[in-house]
């Protein structure tokens, strides 16, 4: 068994870099590693229904999306994440209590009472600090997980707080639980970078055999061009969104306007505006616009940037527009 200690913090690099491990090597392996901020989402997910767009673009925090299933969740540089990736057997996939026993193991080291719960969660007191998901390739099975140590909750909260506005989709939403950091629960405090190498230190002493292995010149290469060409893509993170309707309605001084856009592969496929607004221009102008734009604000921005709205919806400006499109 190798032991990896991740040092870098890119999300669509550390992503990438799980697809290559598990796909394009035979190694079995722990990875530990962190990402700077970002939401991750599971693989059968809605992007645009997990997350407040713009609250994430304004903080600056990645969005991508992973290999494994599940629900989506918030990472920053306070997460430890652990990846184990192995030959798989006949009762391997769906194992999650097995997979995750060390981490609990080595939190009892610490003085902390951790459990696992439900389908593929670890909770202390009934509160949830690491989710798990797997996936499975070649005859390989990955487990990871993220467990919150000193979470910044306020971004986990807003960033996974999606924004008014009624979505219909065949994408997984995620299970929204109580949550908690593992730092309020220690007897000593310490920071992240000591817990995680404390949990490289219980590894090195609980696993027999188990060896340091240093990234290489060539796997870091292999995977900086799969996160260039898939994971640090909008194709992969919102483009691979299951089809959804879009519903957003609201009321205003000049009257009440409801939007309905049908999207594919995150672009709009087509838009319509009911309301008791008036206009001089038809609103037909408006909705053709706006088909095959993705639906992303900046992409809607640029779109109808050159139009007059008020003449297609009276008094209405562009940043209402927006607000109720995305």
């Amino acid at each position: 068994m190798n032991l990896i200690l991740n040092p870098f913090h890119e999300p669509a690099f550390n992503l990438a870099l799980e697809e290559y491990l598990l796909s394009a090597t035979t190694l079995d392996l722990i990875m530990l590693w962190r990402n700077s901020k970002a939401v991750i989402i599971g693989n059968n997910q809605n992007a645009i229904e997990e997350i407040d767009a713009d609250y994430v673009r304004e903080r600056g925090i990645a969005v991508v999306r992973r290999q494994s299933g599940g629900g989506a969740v918030f990472h920053d540089l306070g997460n430890i994440n652990f990846t184990i990736i192995h030959a798989s057997t006949g009762g391997s996939f769906g194992g999650y209590e097995a997979f995750t026993a060390p981490v609990c193991e080595y939190l009892k080291t610490l003085g902390v009472n951790a459990q696992f719960s439900g389908r593929n969660d670890l909770v202390i007191n009934g509160q949830k600090f690491c989710g798990n998901a797997q996936a499975q390739k070649k005859g390989r099975i990955m487990h990871h997980g993220c467990i919150l140590f000193d979470a910044d909750f306020t971004d986990l909260a807003r960033s996974l707080k999606p924004r008014a506005g009624k979505i219909e989709s065949k994408g997984i939403k995620s299970v929204r639980s109580r949550v908690t950091n593992v730092s309020a629960h220690l007897k000593n405090s310490m920071s992240p970078e000591q817990f995680f190498d404390g949990l490289a230190g219980y590894f090195h002493t609980s696993v027999e055999g188990i060896r340091e292995y240093e990234l290489t010149n060539d796997d870091i290469s292999a995977t900086r061009l799969l996160a260039d060409e898939k994971y640090s893509r909008w194709d992969w993170n919102f483009g691979k969104s299951p089809p959804y309707n879009w519903e957003n309605s609201g009321r205003y001084p000049f009257g009440s306007v409801d939007v309905r856009l049908n999207v594919s592969a995150g672009v709009i496929e087509d838009a319509s505006f009911y309301g008791d607004f008036f206009g001089i221009l038809d609103k037909h102008g408006l909705e053709e616009v706006l088909r095959g734009v993705r639906h992303e604000r900046g992409y809607i921005e640029c779109a109808i940037k050159n139009l007059d709205i008020g003449q297609y919806i009276h008094g209405m400006t562009p940043g209402e527009l927006l607000e109720l499109l995305c």
